[in-house]
């Protein structure tokens, strides 16, 4: 048996980051009234990581690269028949590529709408001066019906699916990303977490800090 480091330090701490930021738009989304100011503040939490989790896929630990998601419908099909042991996807499994990608697409495009959300009473985007009526009148209703039942949906199956790997397949993804080790019974390539890979982590996050505050600024 090896242990070995698959989830490096910054990927662990986007990782609870992001859900910290997730719940906090949900309760202060419907709280409203005066919580609105930090649903703001958290769904610009949510873009900064988004952008630095973008470039962290190609720059980060090897099995947080997007390289190393098994994506193909080939892999898929394999995995969804049985015929692939959990131990062959010391990352992400086929499934949970796939679960992982719609939740940051629907997560990037949500905080989207929500720049150019306007509810007509207290609350608008930063950027509604930005795009037509048209496009803020869609967006305000995207973003508070279907786009909000999305995400409610996506988390609840994400938590389902821990569930159920954890007393159906007796295996525990949690764990992992607290501490960022796995045991597998064979060796593989372990994720670089070293003091240069957190500095590099630090760098892409500041890049992506300033990337939301120019983004924002477009609309002052």
């Amino acid at each position: 048996m090896f242990t070995l480091r698959i989830w490096d330090l910054p990927t662990r701490l986007f990782h609870w980051a992001l859900a910290a930021c997730v719940l906090g738009l949900i309760i202060t989304g419907k709280l409203g009234g005066n919580a609105m100011v930090w649903h703001f503040r958290f769904g610009y939490g949510v873009l900064v990581l988004l952008s630095f989790r973008l470039f962290w896929g190609f720059w980060g630990g090897f099995w947080s690269r997007w390289s190393q998601l098994p994506l193909s419908p080939r892999e898929v099909w394999r995995y969804l028949k049985g015929r692939t042991s959990e131990h062959a996807f010391p990352g992400h499994n086929p499934l949970g590529s796939w679960s992982i990608l719609a939740i940051l697409l629907v997560l990037a495009f949500q905080v989207s709408t929500g720049l150019i959300s306007d509810d007509e009473i207290a609350n608008a985007g930063p950027l509604t001066a930005l795009v037509s009526g048209g496009w803020v009148s869609w967006a305000t209703s995207w973003h508070k019906q279907w786009g909000q039942w999305l995400v409610f949906f996506l988390v609840v199956l994400h938590l389902l699916a821990l569930l159920w790997y954890r007393f159906r397949k007796r295996l525990s993804l949690v764990p992992a990303m607290v501490h960022g080790d796995k045991t597998l019974t064979v060796s593989v390539p372990e994720s670089q977490d070293r003091v240069i890979h957190r500095v590099l982590a630090l760098v892409l996050l500041a890049v992506a800090s300033l990337a939301v505050w120019a983004l924002l600024s477009l609309g002052t």
